[in-house]
């Protein structure tokens, strides 16, 4: 079945794991990833985090539906082979220190005279130009940079590092953006162009609207902790039988304030003036919160989110990750797969495809492991005969 992308060729040289959270999602829509690794262990995420025999969960996780190819860049067989790889690919996709391919002779100058139609994406901590653009970055930094940190947390404690990778995973979903721009722009210009996206760039994008609180407040703004603008609902509430995670968070905005009071079978507060607005319940949440808080204690979190989504009230029960990954809906939806890795012997969990198309849907399938497609990718494409990957095998090459 033709996908989304079917007959776009990517060329992954990334690792760890903003870009390949990027080229896997570019695989999932349908395009050719090819990973191209270091025949010495390949990308770093196949060494780290292991809890079994083969490759690390933080590689399996980010590595879906690829292909594999071991090439030595410090040979000279090792570059001419990529050259001739690159003439007959659509996209790069690197993540390296700044100058590190240049300094191989293989950058964006070189590649784009062997073919004008590629497209060179690359991820860096501060991109390639401003005053920053030689320091390194991790996760945390481009959050501390990106202005996440001060945003997070409770006002009493520090700038506070938020788990869900918005730095990483977040920067690879933007260099997506770019790269799907850029092939959609060739069709008209026939020519290929440098996309890049810098850490700390894609978490100030998802900053946009504490930077728009700035401004209407003219100064930095304190963490909030949870609270959610001046609703009352609108914060994490505990929930019975008190575990660390039993808690949900509950939004209630005017209209929804009498579907509320019903589930919590406290109708006789509808007329109450300390609650009868959104303005009042705000000055008076403390008395409020209270009242819920003793609700929302006998009750369990699961049990009070149908409850309210049945009335038409946003609430959420605070999931844990081994809710996540047995959650019937996100089951249902495919957002939670098993996949057999064979050097594993047993199935892991791993997240499926986030973007639903009805005619490309994503089929999952397992990582490479390291190397597995070398000899097939060079015979198919750089016409490499067996007696060839022989000598390059032999070689250290691939």
């Amino acid at each position: 079945m033709s996908k989304a992308l079917s007959g776009v060729r990517v060329i992954d040289m990334t690792h760890n794991q903003a870009g390949p959270a990027c080229t896997q999602m570019l695989a999932w829509l349908g395009a050719e990833v090819i990973k191209l690794e270091s025949p010495n262990g390949g990308d770093v995420a196949r060494q780290i985090m292991r809890d079994k025999d083969g490759d690390g969960l933080f590689f399996l996780v980010l590595n879906a539906n690829k292909q594999s190819l071991t090439l030595n860049l410090k040979t000279d067989e090792g570059k001419a082979l990529f050259k001739k790889l690159m003439s007959e690919s659509d996209v790069l996709v690197e993540n390296f220190s700044p100058g590190a391919l240049d300094r191989l002779g293989l950058g964006y100058d070189v590649l784009k005279e062997i073919n004008p139609r590629l497209i060179y994406a690359t991820v860096k901590g501060f991109g390639t130009y401003g005053p920053y653009s030689d320091f390194k970055s991790f996760e945390p930094i481009a959050q501390a940079m990106g202005g996440a940190m001060s945003a997070t947390g409770f006002p009493e404690n520090p700038p506070t590092y938020v788990w869900p990778a918005i730095g990483d995973s977040g920067t690879g979903m933007h260099l997506v953006i770019g790269i799907l721009a850029a092939l959609e722009q060739r069709h008209t210009t026939k020519r290929g162009q440098f996309v890049e996206v810098s850490m700390q760039d894609a978490v100030v994008n998802l900053m946009r609207v504490s930077l728009r609180d700035h401004q209407r407040f003219n100064e930095v703004q304190p963490r909030k902790g949870n609270q959610l603008g001046q609703f009352v609902p609108g914060t994490t509430y505990p929930c019975h039988p008190g575990g660390p995670n039993d808690y949900v968070f509950i939004f209630v905005q005017q209209q929804m304030w009498r579907g509320f009071l019903t589930v919590m079978e406290r109708l006789d507060l509808e007329d109450d003036p300390r609650f009868a607005t959104t303005e009042a319940r705000w000055e008076n949440r403390d008395e409020l919160n209270a009242l819920i808080e003793a609700w929302t204690r006998q009750h369990d979190k699961h049990d009070i989110m149908r409850r309210l989504g049945d009335a038409g009230v946003p609430s959420g029960a605070c999931q844990d990750t081994g809710e996540v990954l047995e959650d019937p809906h996100l089951i249902a939806r495919e957002m939670i797969v098993d996949i057999d890795y064979p050097p594993r012997g047993e199935a892991y969990k791993t997240v499926g495809c986030p973007v639903k198309l009805s005619d490309s849907p994503a089929d999952i399938t397992r990582p490479p492991m390291l190397g597995e497609h070398t000899d097939s990718v060079l015979s198919d494409l750089c016409g490499v005969d067996p007696s060839e990957l022989a000598k390059l095998h032999e070689d250290g090459v691939v």
